[in-house]
């Protein structure tokens, strides 16, 4: 009887990471530098596979896709985020609530799928290079960057619909600073028990099928790497594959823990978000940049460019 006299919930309140102005301000550099540092190492990275015709191969057309996604992905919670460490109302309508929910889900969905696309694209090049160019054609690439895109899509929206058609009444206090799933079921109205094993299910689609994808991708790369005479051909598959098994493992632990795993403290969850929303979409440009010989080849081309050269 109590849940029926409760009114239905317009906005959320957000708790955000902390109560105490001095840590929020702490807090606001802190977000502020990792989200200058996502924009500007995702646009030159981006930029740089664009107008680099050395960069114009299947691997780096995926990793635009990835750095494309990390933007999205953390322009999705931060400025927002950014706002409320500034202003004592943390409020976000239900309707802008959904909408941070979805484009968070369908950007976060979209990178699992290019991770495991990324290691099946790396496999061929170091398993099969003499049929490489045969099988990753532009045509294909083109075909599964769209799959990856669409299957985020997919993912997002069926959470969204279950998360969203639970009832919210009453309360409306989120104990995080954006709009994720686990947060919003713990102030649901209802038993979400349903809503829980689909996301479970869903995760296991979009996060778990690319992770064996890439863990069976690697098995076979180590073994061919293994079987390779000479130690300069090893040195250069392993680099080319050091990065992206980085980011995996930085991504895929961090989604794995707080969507695959039995509830957690909210505490815990609000960290482990702050590592994969905000840490990692800076980390990524970084490590393929800072490890890779080709980006780093294209950045001093364009450093050294000048635009009014007298020919």
């Amino acid at each position: 009887m109590n849940q029926t006299n409760q009114t239905w919930v317009t906005e959320f309140f957000l708790l955000g990471l902390s109560d105490d102005s001095q840590t929020q301000w702490l807090l606001f550099v802190l977000f502020l530098v990792f989200y200058l540092g996502t924009v500007l190492g995702n646009l030159l990275l981006t930029s740089l596979v664009l107008f680099d015709s050395h960069l114009h191969t299947p691997m780096y057309f995926f990793l635009c896709n990835l750095s494309l996604s990390d933007l999205c992905f953390s322009t999705t919670t931060i400025p927002q985020t950014l706002i409320h460490m500034l202003s004592s109302k943390k409020l976000i309508s239900f309707r802008g609530c959904a909408a941070q929910l979805f484009l968070f889900l369908f950007f976060g969905c979209t990178q699992c799928a290019l991770l495991g696309v990324m290691s099946y694209d790396r496999y061929l090049a170091i398993c099969d290079p003499m049929h490489y160019p045969l099988i990753m054609t532009w045509r294909t690439c083109i075909f599964m960057a769209l799959g990856c895109w669409f299957s985020g899509f997919v993912s997002s929206l069926v959470d969204n619909t279950f998360v969203l058609s639970l009832p919210y009444q009453g309360n409306n206090r989120i104990s995080h600073y954006f709009c994720e799933a686990p947060a919003l079921l713990v102030v649901a109205s209802a038993d979400t028990h349903r809503t829980e094993m689909v996301i479970f299910l869903v995760g296991v689609v979009i996060i778990v099928t690319p992770l064996l994808l890439i863990l069976i991708s690697y098995m076979f790369i180590i073994v061919s790497v293994v079987r390779m005479k000479t130690v300069s051909g090893r040195l250069k598959a392993f680099s080319t594959c050091g990065s992206h098994l980085i980011v995996v493992v930085l991504f895929y632990g961090s989604a794995i823990t707080n969507y695959m795993t039995p509830k957690s403290s909210q505490e815990l969850g609000k960290i482990i978000s702050v590592f994969y929303s905000v840490i990692n979409p800076m980390l990524n440009p970084l490590i393929y940049s800072l490890r890779n010989k080709d980006v780093k080849k294209a950045f001093w081309n364009a450093a050294n460019r000048t635009p009014f050269r007298r020919t």
